[in-house]
C-alpha cells in the first residue's frame, strides 16, 4: 500500500470513529459522565486505537468530551455556564442566519413555522418540557432550512448538537421563559412576514436567544 493511500485510509477511519461515537453521545447511547476507554471502545467497535483516540480529541473540541484528572475522558456532563456560552453563541449565529434566510421564506414557509409555534404552546399547556424543547430546535430549523450560507448552516447545527447533548431542557431551569420565546417567535414571523428591515430581523432574532441565555445565568446566581 502507497504511503499517500495509507492516509487516506487512516483519515477515512477516524472520521469513520468520529461519526460512531458523536452518534452514539448525541443519541443518549453513551450518556453524560460515561468514559471513553480507547482500549475498550477498540474492542466494542472493532475499530483500531489510533482512530479512536483522533475521534475522542475532536469530540473534546466540540465540547461533547471531558478529560477530568484521575478519570480520562469522559462524556461532557450538564453545564450551565457551558450552556449558557453556546446560547450566546448561537444568539449571534442565529441572529445572521435569520437575516438572511428571511427573503428566501416564502408565505407557505412562514406557516408551517407557525404551526411549530403553535405546536410549542400546546406542550407548554400540557407541561411537556422534553416535546416543547424538541419543538423549539423543529422552529429555528424551519428558518434556517431557507439559509443560503452552507457553512453558516453548519456552524448552527454544530451548536445545536452541544445543547442537545445536555439532555435537559433549558425552560426547566427558566420556565418563564417558555411563554415569552413563544412570543418572541411570532415576531419574528411577523417581521418575516412583513418583509421588515433586515437589521431589526437580526436584532430581534439576536436578542430573543440572548435573553434565554441572561435568564438561565441569573437562575444560577447564589441565592
Amino acid at each position: 500500500m502507497s504511503p499517500q493511500k495509507s492516509t487516506a485510509t487512516s483519515a477515512s477511519k477516524a472520521e469513520l470513529s468520529y461519526e460512531l461515537l458523536r452518534s452514539r453521545i448525541l443519541d443518549g447511547t453513551y450518556s453524560p459522565g460515561y468514559r471513553l476507554v480507547v482500549n475498550q471502545l477498540a474492542r466494542e467497535t472493532g475499530v483500531s486505537t489510533i482512530p479512536l483516540r483522533e475521534a475522542v480529541r475532536r469530540l473534546q473540541s466540540d465540547g461533547l468530551v471531558e478529560v477530568v484528572r484521575n478519570i480520562g475522558a469522559r462524556v461532557a456532563e450538564f453545564d450551565a455556564t457551558q450552556v449558557e456560552h453556546s446560547l450566546q453563541i448561537l444568539a449571534r449565529l442565529e441572529g445572521y442566519a435569520t437575516r438572511i434566510s428571511a427573503p428566501h421564506m416564502e408565505p407557505g414557509h412562514i406557516a408551517e413555522s407557525r404551526r411549530i409555534n403553535v405546536g410549542m404552546t400546546e406542550a407548554l399547556e400540557n407541561f411537556d418540557p422534553a416535546s416543547f424543547t424538541a419543538l423549539n430546535r423543529d422552529f429555528h430549523f424551519s428558518i434556517y432550512l431557507h439559509c443560503p450560507d452552507r457553512r453558516l448552516k453548519a456552524l448552527l447545527e454544530s451548536e445545536w448538537a452541544r445543547l442537545d447533548h445536555m439532555r435537559r431542557s433549558t425552560f426547566t431551569y427558566v420556565p418563564g421563559r417558555a411563554r415569552r420565546s413563544v412570543e418572541e417567535h411570532e415576531r419574528m414571523l411577523d417581521l418575516i412576514a412583513m418583509d421588515a428591515d433586515p437589521h431589526e430581523i437580526e436584532r430581534v432574532a439576536c436578542n430573543h436567544k440572548i435573553a434565554t441565555a441572561e435568564a438561565l445565568h441569573d437562575v444560577q446566581k447564589p441565592q
